[in-house]
């Protein structure tokens, strides 16, 4: 689903009048979840899932398909989600 399906599907389960409410509200929630993010806060939405920060440490790989040529990741926080037992259950239930 691209991001104007989904704001079809917000202003319909949410009851907003317009599509540009409906794309406001779902930008006031991605962002205030991308600031917590990035002071490292957990966002629990009970029922639904978990946002975190978790550290990732830095790796070195070969690059495939070229012998003798590696790569090296560096150190770095990424974000991460964790469905929560409603969420998985619903969705579990859909099959």
């Amino acid at each position: 689903m691209k991001k104007a399906e989904f704001v079809d599907l917000v202003q319909k389960q949410g009851g907003y009048q317009t599509k540009k409410e409906a794309e406001q509200a779902l930008n006031a929630v991605t962002n205030a979840i991308t600031e917590a993010l990035t002071k490292k806060e957990d966002v629990a939405l009970i029922g639904f899932g978990t946002f975190t920060t978790a550290f990732q440490k830095g790796k070195t790989g070969q690059i495939p398909g070229k012998p003798g040529q590696t790569y090296t990741t560096k150190d770095k926080y990424v974000p991460k989600f964790k469905a929560g037992k409603k969420l998985k259950e619903m969705v579990e239930s859909a099959s």
